[in-house]
């Protein structure tokens, strides 16, 4: 990778130096690297005949909790009750466990999969939450995943991530592949293939549809494609170099990185690729917008002053050169990403010459660097701001990171072969 990191992938230049290959039903496997300093401690009992259905349900749910580094599981063994009236909470509290998950599933004969679970509190001796699903056998993991996220609200007061999806980049032998895949990367699925690079995947605010830039036609222009159908438009094919989009919160429009009128600078475009309006104007390069979650404002990157940092500017009706530099700590900070909360961003800060995730924090400024590794890049907040997705380089090859908003928890998502590239957490399913 280069040294050279502004000129980045997300900008107008671009850097590709991929050498991968990646079989596309590869899953990535998850190394887990630290733990909070005070983790709740939860027994997950194996659910009633859940050994006869294709996918067994709590090591699914088990894993979910067990990545975010705020939980420590009870080995349940030598214990199994399936509804309340069968637990023995003093049992529990002797094994130290805080709270305890039980369930069970019926197989339906229209072939679907009831499942029932309650979170049990061992001290109140009390159930905090519970519920009854049916879905379809296919649809194993995914309850699973929605169980996960049950729990996790229950005992921590924040929504759950483990339904949502991620986006990256990838390339096989000589075509580039945009692939959706599960939050713990699973199901992931080829998007769109070619032989010609696709960078820089962005979620509409439903997840529905992935806007991105392709290179297909010898040039860089912005597509968005519907995930359901596979429906595909390119909104953003003028003159020059087309790249950076991203969302505004609404779904109607995308702020894009344009050269038409000379330079690199932020657009904004309808959905259609109509009512194309600039917004920045500087003799820098301009690029890697990021909409504030009220829409209010745009991030982004610029050389404006002299080397490469995050600005902020007021999305209006007109064009300005009129921006706030937000980071004056060190002379690189690229690729900002807002919280879900819009109080603090997410980016790339170069320390002791290397290019490491951080987190500043909008109002008082104040900045915490939470990697310590060589090449980080592609920052993305999950949706309830507690993990940030980037993609990182060990040992020669580019896989998928994640840490947690306070550095403590770090997850490797690697491949037995390959690089993955250009991360993109995705919003939060529709029934949240």
């Amino acid at each position: 990778m280069s040294n050279y990191r502004f000129k980045s992938h997300r900008g107008i230049w671009i850097v590709l130096f991929w050498l991968f290959s990646l079989p596309s039903f590869a899953q990535l496997n998850i190394e887990i690297f630290g733990g909070g300093a005070s983790r709740i401690p939860v027994a997950i009992v194996p659910f009633a005949d859940e050994n006869a259905l294709p996918q067994n349900l709590t090591p699914v749910i088990s894993a979910d909790l067990q990545r975010t580094g705020l939980f420590r599981l009870i080995d349940p063994a030598g214990s199994s009750p399936h509804a309340p009236v069968e637990v023995v909470y003093s049992d529990w509290a002797e094994r130290g466990a805080n709270a305890l998950v039980i369930g069970r599933v019926t197989q339906l004969s229209s072939g679907q999969v009831e499942i029932q679970f309650r979170v049990m509190d061992v001290a109140k001796k009390a159930q905090l939450t519970g519920l009854a699903l049916t879905v379809p056998a296919t649809q194993l993991r995914a309850a699973a995943h929605r169980i996960a996220d049950v729990i996790y609200e229950a005992l921590t007061g924040d929504v759950g991530v483990f339904s949502t999806r991620i986006a990256y980049v990838l390339k096989r032998g000589e075509r580039y592949a945009l692939q959706v895949a599960d939050s713990d990367g699973y199901n992931a699925q080829s998007i769109i293939e070619y032989t010609e690079p696709i960078i820089s995947p962005a979620w509409s605010p439903d997840g529905s549809q992935l806007a991105y830039v392709s290179f297909e036609n010898k040039k860089p222009v912005v597509y968005v494609q519907t995930l359901a159908t596979r429906e595909r438009r390119a909104v953003a094919s003028f003159k020059g170099s087309n790249s950076a989009p991203a969302w505004s919160p609404d779904g109607k429009r995308l702020a894009v990185v344009l050269t038409n009128q000379g330079g690199s600078q932020i657009f904004l475009v309808n959905v259609d690729g109509s009512g194309l309006q600039r917004l920045s104007r500087s003799s820098g390069i301009d690029t890697e917008p990021n909409f504030s979650p009220d829409g209010r404002y745009i991030l982004f990157t610029s050389d404006r002053g002299g080397s490469p940092q995050i600005y902020r500017m007021a999305v209006t009706g007109s064009e300005s050169s009129n921006a706030e530099r937000m980071t004056f700590e060190g002379s690189y900070n690229v690729s900002p990403d807002y919280s879900q909360d819009g109080k603090s961003f997410t980016f790339i800060h170069r320390h002791n010459n290397q290019f490491n995730v951080a987190v500043q924090e909008i109002g008082s400024r104040q900045v915490q660097i939470l990697t310590n590794s060589r090449f980080d890049e592609s920052p993305s907040f999950a949706p309830n701001g507690k993990m940030i997705l980037y993609a990182t380089e060990i040992n020669g090859h580019g896989i998928l990171s994640a840490v947690s908003r306070d550095g403590q928890t770090r997850q490797h998502l690697t491949v037995q072969t390959g690089d993955i590239r250009e991360p993109a957490w995705g919003p939060l399913p529709k029934w949240k």
